[in-house]
């Protein structure tokens, strides 16, 4: 008598073992695999991330001359501003020259 397909032999207990070893390999590969992702400072001596570059530092007057390029001050404010920085630039310049030096 035959009860469904429970007495297929040794062929099926064999293979469902070696799919159940593939199926936890697998998962534990994946874990160890996620779990190394964010671990990869193994050796000081080398980086595994470069840092992303520092922005370039635009002058005071470059960020004037460009906001009066897209029309977020008028000229006269523009030259006003213009004026006052290349003054305080010349009294700091003046400052430093005359500073003691220790």
């Amino acid at each position: 008598m035959h009860y469904g397909n429970w007495n297929d032999g040794w062929g099926s207990w064999w293979w469902m073992a070696v799919m159940m070893i593939v199926f936890w390999g697998g998962l534990i590969w994946i874990a160890v695999m996620l779990t190394r992702r964010g671990n990869h400072t193994t050796n000081p001596q080398t980086p595994t991330m470069v840092p992303p570059p520092a922005p370039i530092r635009q002058a005071p007057d470059e960020i004037l001359a460009e906001r009066f390029a897209r029309g977020e001050i008028e000229s006269d404010d523009y030259h006003q501003r213009l004026d006052a920085m290349r003054r305080g630039q010349a009294v700091a310049n003046e400052q430093r020259v005359d500073a003691p030096k220790t």
